[in-house]
């Protein structure tokens, strides 16, 4: 045996004759190789490469072709192309691009939950983070702690997707809140107890499975104590013929704490113009309050942030949240025996319910609107606010069905509902829009007899936000409705995660399922669409 055989049998390694480990070693006559895709798609390859469609390089080179590579590049001719990455989406499947299908979304969404979920830990000494005594939902990306209005649809999803114990901690934790501090702060933090946002508790209340008359009293004491919280102070704006509505404010003047720059900036910005720098800051923390921070709901001139003027304006989305919450005191009081507290509620709502339709309604252009302090008439923005009196059934059926036709005439976007009709740059304008608008303007006028719109805004919007997920893998805060795409502007980066957005997706799904499986693929530019409802 030679020396070689014999340490490969030390070695554990089979041995053979000489002679046929030779023949099996000789080389072999080469394979044909698949051409790259360089050489499949030559001057595709190239533009896709050198124009940078997507940032990394090897992205486009590992993806999958849809179809037969010689009858894309039969199709592919530069000069007619209007939309390289358009095309691209179209033909081939891009990893961590397009290899998300949108029938996929709901799934996503209920695996995200967990994710989201954050447990009640004492904060640390000198942490801006408030004590919460149950588990909760975060929005997602730098929202890091519970919102107030952003949780009601998120809780709509976590309803329709069996996370009905979640929802009761939720409540939970808004009802001790109420109780520790008078009131739901704008987000969980420190910075944030001086303002509320859109007072939605009374409305989150009404998704409770809980039949405990202990917990239900609890709940009414804390939805009374929030209404009072609201009913003083500069919340509170006496009308022309003496009824008293409801306007966003901020008991602080300063600049908010997490945008404190910004606001620095802005003041001095209007005080060049001769504004108060105070009065100022408090219309920027009174916008952050009313949740549309910012748009040009708000400004004076429609388009400059400086000449914001929160306080000046009587919103029809708060008082029709405010006779919400009345409405259900009077009922919840009715059903606990309080006939004195009954009497008095419903006596609130039904004067309410005349200064809106006074006051936040134009008859001459067929739809509801904010009020203007100075000018004292409603004011000329056309936003997707005039959806709320519907949501809450304070609209009557013409005024439901004039507002459908302004809806479709001045709202309507190709992938949603949006939120103005302005463009300024501020994230609450168009081409934005945004989960929760969807959501009360697809229930508010499915309750009053516009189905078909209602549905239509739905397809329109989900196809909107399946095609992103399938682009991203990711669900998004806002969402440009014109170009079915990631939304812009603002103060930040758009965030992803996000709990608002995968509440009103589940809840859509919920109350059509078909809806999810009839969108297009995110190759299918425009098909599936059908609006028909």
């Amino acid at each position: 045996m030679t020396r070689l055989s014999t340490l490969m049998l030390a070695a554990g390694v089979a041995t053979m004759p000489v002679a046929t480990m030779a023949q099996h070693t000789a080389p072999v006559a080469p394979q044909h190789q698949p051409p790259s895709p360089a050489d499949l798609f030559g001057p595709l390859f190239v533009a896709v490469q050198t124009q940078k469609i997507f940032p990394d390089g090897k992205t486009f080179v590992d993806a999958v072709p849809k179809r037969d590579p010689a009858a894309i590049m039969a199709d592919f001719d530069r000069a007619r192309i209007g939309d390289l990455k358009a095309f691209v989406l179209a033909n081939f499947t891009v990893p961590g691009v397009n290899d998300h299908e949108p029938k996929d979304l709901r799934a996503h969404v209920r695996s995200l939950w967990p994710m989201l979920v954050r447990q009640p830990v004492p904060p640390a000494p000198g942490s801006s983070a408030l004590p919460l005594p149950e588990p909760y939902v975060v929005p997602g990306g730098r929202f890091r702690e519970m919102y107030y209005w952003d949780s009601y649809f998120t809780m709509l999803g976590l309803a329709a997707d069996g996370q009905q114990p979640l929802v009761e901690s939720m409540l939970a934790d808004f009802t001790a809140t109420i109780e520790r501090y008078g009131h739901i702060p704008n987000g969980m933090r420190s910075y944030y107890l001086s303002r509320s946002q859109p007072p939605f508790y009374a409305l989150m209340l009404d998704l409770s499975k809980t039949i405990d008359p202990a917990l239900a009293a609890r709940r009414l004491a804390a939805l009374r104590r929030e209404h009072d919280y609201w009913m003083r102070g500069g919340r509170v704006v006496t009308m022309p013929d003496g009824s008293r509505l409801n306007r966003y404010w901020d008991d602080r003047d300063t600049p908010r704490d997490e945008s404190y720059a910004e606001d620095v900036a802005t003041a001095a910005e209007a005080a060049r113009a001769g504004r108060d720098p105070a009065t100022v800051r408090r219309d920027l923390r009174a916008a952050a309050e009313s949740g549309w921070d910012f748009s040009s709901r708000w400004l004076a001139d429609g388009r400059t942030l400086a000449t914001i003027r929160t306080t000046q304006i009587v919103p029809v989305d708060l008082n029709s949240l405010m006779l919400a919450m009345e409405e259900r005191i009077a009922t919840r009081c009715h059903a606990a025996g309080d006939q004195a507290c009954a009497a008095a509620f419903t006596g609130m709502a039904t004067k309410r319910r005349a200064a809106i339709q006074r006051f936040l309604w134009t008859p001459r252009e067929g739809r509801f609107a904010d009020w203007d302090m100075a000018t004292r008439r409603p004011t000329p923005a056309v936003t997707a606010a005039i959806l709320y009196p519907l949501f809450v059934g304070a609209a009557t059926p013409a005024q439901a069905k004039a507002t459908a036709a302004v809806v479709r005439a001045q709202l309507l976007g190709e992938g949603g509902l949006r939120t103005t009709t302005r463009r300024t740059g501020q994230q609450w304008d168009e081409p934005n829009g945004w989960a929760p608008l969807q959501w009360i303007a697809i229930d508010g006028l499915a309750r009053n007899g516009e189905e078909p719109l209602a549905k239509q805004i739905a397809r329109r919007w989900m196809a909107t936000v399946a095609r992103t997920y399938a682009e991203t893998g990711k669900m998004l805060e806002k969402y440009d409705v014109a170009e079915r795409k990631s939304g812009g502007g603002g103060e930040y980066p758009t965030q992803d995660g996000f709990g608002w957005t995968n509440g009103v997706a589940s809840a859509i799904d919920a109350r059509w399922p078909g809806l999810l499986a009839d969108l297009p693929s995110p190759s299918g530019e425009g098909q599936g669409m059908g609006d028909a409802g």
